[in-house]
């Protein structure tokens, strides 16, 4: 599958559980049934808060960050429930690519009235 079909089917995926939940849990919550929707899905590996360690003067370091889903070792999917999604937030899923190469991320902000407006696409030369 490609990162747009794999995408195509997490944003889905993601409208699903923001239409039975709505707006206003934590990002743990939205986590949980987000996952346990793509578990379902065949052609997909999950990863959960994979860690994502940092390469300093050829070092390996673990700085406690954790990638919030792997989708097939392609896609990065980074969940946020929060009043306004930020340029920072952006900053740091553009960062989470490059450190992993991967080419897509997907933000997507569950604290909003509509999710599609919640959702953004980041890509690391795709």
């Amino acid at each position: 599958m490609t990162e747009n079909e794999i995408s195509k089917i997490i944003i889905g995926k993601a409208i699903e559980v923001h239409r039975h939940l709505g707006p206003g849990l934590l990002e743990s919550a939205y986590q949980k049934c987000l996952a346990y929707d793509l578990r379902n899905v065949k052609e997909f590996h999950l990863e959960l808060e994979k860690p994502l360690p940092i390469r300093y003067k050829g070092i390996e370091l673990d700085c406690g960050y954790r990638l919030d889903m792997v989708i097939n070792n392609r896609v990065i999917v980074e969940l946020k429930a929060v009043d306004t999604l930020l340029p920072i937030h952006e900053a740091q899923l553009l960062t989470y690519l490059k450190l992993t190469n991967l080419k897509l991320g997907l933000l997507i902000n569950f604290n909003v009235p509509v999710l599609r407006k919640g959702i953004k696409r980041i890509v690391n030369n795709l």
